[in-house]
């Protein structure tokens, strides 16, 4: 399965994780590595694999946070068609980019499945590489992922926005509406300015209709599908299609969270999915989509089978957003040295911790 696009070093010392720009070049959205292995535990025969997607309006830049905090398991962070180094390219589809995604995890991973990881549109890509290559994927996370489509309304705003692509302006503004922040909100907008408005075009076409891959039964692994409370309500709304084509499919509010969570409380994210990972459990901040009040007039979602449901589900919701508030306030700094990808070996088990993790 050979993969297009740029290529990309195997995965075999810790040192070795992708091309090193030379020292004291200046930094961009397009450089950043693909490949970061990662360092065996004492007695430890195999190091599992992570795979991050990223969104479609961002590069694979945008996983620093986590790949820092990962350092015990081998990590895969794509430039999707499209975008980042392969911005040049021309985007081919849903599942031209799954297929895509599968040949970079063939050629990495010699023995077991991968953890996929994907946001937005790159959640969407993570269903069809699960549908299409079942036997790759060990489990997957979705945050922010509209399975199920967007209004006529929103289709005629998002081709609206088209026109403001190569506006600087309109980037920063985007930076500010996901809770963006300085060293983010330069990379998010330099990279933005160079996506090719017919390549957004393609991909809001694949999914204004919905992204759900027609043959997702395929796949019986575990699927955890989260939202953040600050997000638009369809992709909310979306999660009982979700289940009905994935009845495993576990579906949980991020209390507090805009859409690009996973820069905006990075030591959230990585408590989240490192306790979903490590033995498929919930992190206590995330609330049971029935828990959260509905908007007025809306209907009421299906509810889904309980997984480590709290006994009392609204004290639980209660805590939970006195947490996500608290663990609001204690953002870390920016990206490392303005994303100086090579300056921080990532660690054995580093990472950061949140105060409201515990239930490690």
């Amino acid at each position: 399965m050979a993969r297009r696009g740029i290529g990309v070093p195997a995965m075999t010392s810790a040192k070795d994780s992708g091309p090193k720009p030379a020292q004291g070049t200046a930094r961009d959205a397009t450089d950043y590595p693909e490949v970061h292995p990662g360092r065996a535990a004492e007695g430890q025969r195999q190091v599992p694999t992570l795979v991050f997607l990223h969104g479609g309006n961002v590069g694979n830049w945008s996983w620093d946070p986590q790949v820092l905090a990962f350092g015990d398991f081998n990590i895969l962070t794509l430039h999707l068609p499209a975008f980042g180094a392969r911005f040049e390219e021309t985007w081919e589809g849903l599942e031209s980019a799954a297929d895509d995604v599968a040949a970079l995890i063939a050629d990495e991973v010699s023995e077991g499945g991968v953890h996929l990881v994907g946001i937005s549109l790159g959640g969407v890509i993570a269903l069809h590489v699960a549908a299409r290559h079942p036997e790759l994927v060990d489990s997957v996370l979705i945050t922010g992922a509209p399975v199920t489509g967007a209004s006529a309304t929103a289709r005629a705003f998002h081709r609206m926005q088209l026109k403001l692509i190569g506006s600087e302006w309109y980037w920063r503004f985007q930076a500010g509406a996901y809770g963006m922040v300085d060293d983010e909100r330069e990379l998010f907008t330099e990279h933005g300015v160079k996506l090719k408005p017919e390549n957004m075009r393609a991909i809001m076409n694949d999914l204004d209709p919905g992204g759900l891959p027609g043959n997702l039964e395929a796949y019986q692994g575990p699927v955890l599908a989260l939202v953040g409370a600050k997000e638009p309500k369809i992709v909310q709304k979306s999660f009982a299609a979700l289940r009905e084509k994935l009845p495993q499919a576990i579906t949980r509010v991020v209390p507090g969270m805009h859409h690009q969570w996973n820069i905006e409380n990075p030591i959230l994210f990585n408590s989240v999915l490192r306790k979903w990972i490590a033995d498929g459990g919930l992190h206590q901040i995330l609330v049971d989509p029935q828990a959260v009040k509905p908007a007025r007039g809306a209907k009421p979602a299906p509810a889904e089978q309980p997984a480590e449901a709290p006994a009392d589900q609204s004290r639980a919701a209660e805590e939970s957003m006195g947490a996500a508030e608290e663990a609001g306030q204690k953002k870390p700094g920016r990206f490392t040295a303005k994303l100086d990808f090579k300056k921080k070996e990532p660690q054995q088990g580093d990472r950061r911790e949140d105060p409201a993790d515990t239930e490690k």
